[in-house]
């Protein structure tokens, strides 16, 4: 326990939560619905749960000041979860999975091709995409969401960090190995994930090709511009990587750290996105009367033309809708970080090695913030109703130093995506298609996104 628990804290309980006498802890609610597991965990104990999945404690912080405890004021206590542990096997040392002093490092040399001037800059490619998709859907289609806007943010991804055209031969093949890649977060809560890993299961073997797939297209890439000479600025992220060198002395990055932030940015901005988009078509399909406000915003500004950057401040309400559907399905519905020392919090004491979750899922939808919090209402996002709300009453980008370098990125390519198809199209959710959730690392429809597309004329 840390020297700096002083010795009225050392005398605190433990958080109360669900016990059970068995090894296995609460493996199996967690496993079998964890947002359902997550959900009835707050409402029955409160700010601040406990319970244990095999040997490992877990505690639940659904409070904003919990929240801003563990990811803002004392976020040194707190080093990333197991989850993210596992996703090293895919990632290596990204910005997602570092820690301390290589998260640092990693995050100065990364930050300018964040900057808003090259931010801007994607938003012609961004609209370009969303436009030649829009181009191939037919009226009366019926399509899976999910994977049009899984292979849309894959292209535009592809286009502005890599330089890559929709298609070529490594765009095309790019999607199945990220799929294959993917599968490995599904094992993240099994207490021997790990151990899975090293079995020659089909899985395990998928998992290892795909990984192996994309590192020869990445290092090929890194190697040909390095032959081509790294200041060769295309306009393109991995251009930035590989002129970025650490303002605190250290150098520009290897070929192994180049490849480790051009792998962890690609995959968190098409996911993140790419899901953000499939759940907002989804609640405008259940939300007649939003949906005709979007339209008629989007008929008054762009009188039917696609959006350009000009236009992103002059789209106040097709902002709130993504914001609210982000409140309502986050992609990133938890997250996870592992206790250093033992910490008081709420009046309890949290040993060391604690499990610590914090759920956008759960915090969005808490009534004390979100009054008829199921309500999908996008006024919620009104300058003074917002400001009204605690600050980490909605996260679903994360917060203090460890919050997502990409928000702003990915923030403006749903707004763009969203214009540019929303202005030719309406999507109805195909009948007897069933909405379930695929909580993997992000909220996914389990079954997809099955949607019949109406061709609307502004």
């Amino acid at each position: 326990m840390s020297s700096t628990i002083s010795s009225v804290d050392r005398g605190l309980p433990l958080p109360p939560g669900p016990r059970s006498w068995t090894p296995l802890g609460q493996l199996l609610p967690f496993r079998r619905d964890v947002i359902g597991f997550l959900s009835r965990l707050a409402a029955d104990y409160g700010d601040v749960a406990y319970f244990k999945v095999g040997r490992m404690g877990v505690a639940l912080l659904n409070h904003p000041d919990h929240v801003r405890t563990v990811l803002q004021t004392s976020n040194d206590n707190f080093v990333k979860g197991r989850p993210l542990h596992l996703a090293k096997r895919l990632l290596g040392e990204g910005l997602l999975t570092s820690e301390g002093d290589v998260h640092a490092r990693q995050s100065r040399r990364v930050q300018p091709a964040f900057h808003a001037e090259r931010i801007q800059a994607y938003g012609a490619v961004m609209t370009e995409y969303a436009r030649r998709w829009s181009d191939s859907w037919n009226d009366g289609a019926t399509v899976d969401v999910m994977r049009e806007m899984t292979n849309l943010a894959t292209a535009i991804a592809g286009r502005t960090m890599f330089h890559w055209d929709l298609d070529s031969a490594v765009a095309k093949g790019i999607g199945g190995a990220l799929s294959d890649a993917m599968s490995l977060f599904s094992r993240a809560s099994l207490p021997f994930a790990e151990l899975l890993l090293k079995l020659p299961l089909p899985r395990t073997r998928r998992f290892y090709r795909a990984k192996a797939h994309l590192d020869d297209v990445i290092y090929r890439l890194v190697h040909e511009r390095r032959q081509s000479g790294a200041g060769l600025d295309r306009g393109d992220l991995l251009s930035m990587l590989l002129s970025a060198h650490d303002p605190g002395g250290n150098g520009a990055m290897t070929d192994q750290q180049v490849r480790d932030e051009a792998l962890t940015l690609f995959l968190t901005a098409l996911d993140t996105t790419s899901l953000a988009l499939t759940w907002t078509w989804y609640v405008l399909s259940r939300e007649p009367a939003v949906e005709s406000s979007l339209h008629a915003e989007l008929d008054r500004v762009l009188s039917g033309t696609v959006p350009t950057m000009d236009d992103v401040e002059r789209l106040p309400y097709t902002r709130m809708v993504f914001l609210e559907a982000m409140r309502l399905y986050p992609p990133i519905y938890a997250i996870a970080r592992e206790a250093v020392d033992a910490f008081p919090i709420g009046g309890y004491l949290v040993p060391a090695g604690t499990l610590v979750l914090l759920s956008p899922y759960v915090m969005h939808r808490d009534p004390r913030y979100y009054p008829e919090p199921d309500r999908f209402d996008p006024a919620r996002w009104e300058a003074g109703a917002a400001v009204r709300r605690p600050r980490f009453t909605y996260f679903p980008f994360g917060g203090g130093p460890r919050g997502c370098i990409g928000q702003s990125y990915a923030m403006q390519e749903a707004i763009l995506v969203l214009a540019t198809l929303a202005g030719r199209w309406r999507m109805r959710l195909s009948p007897g298609h069933r909405v379930s959730f695929q909580p993997l690392i992000n909220l996914r429809p389990r079954y997809g996104m099955r949607m019949v597309l109406e061709r609307r004329h502004p």
